[in-house]
């Protein structure tokens, strides 16, 4: 971030940035991606972890097998149910009851 920062982006790509850090490391570098966003970068995030993408997008496309199955608000793809079978299986969004699409 810092190398990338440097070059006085418009646009940030992240990959994955995230991957393999511990939870207290999520929380420490979060507020360092939302300062970036909030000084006026337009950042692209390829995420898993769905504290980060909760926290920090306004705008979410959820892809699942090479297709996309759900895009809009982290509110509105989070009780998506064709998001919550990618994320958690089969008959996932049935058995929890209030997911609604």
């Amino acid at each position: 971030l810092a190398r990338a920062g440097a070059t006085e982006p418009r646009l940030l790509l992240l990959d994955e940035g995230l991957a393999g850090l511990i939870p207290s490391e999520i929380r420490d570098i979060v507020p360092v991606i939302r300062a970036i966003r909030d000084g006026g970068v337009t950042i692209l995030m390829i995420e898993h972890v769905m504290q980060a993408v909760m926290s920090l997008c306004e705008y979410v496309h959820v892809i699942a097998n090479g297709k996309m199955i759900a895009k809009g608000t982290p509110a509105e793809v989070v009780g998506d149910p064709k998001v919550v079978e990618a994320y958690l299986g089969p008959g996932a969004a049935a058995r929890l009851g209030g997911v609604h699409g």
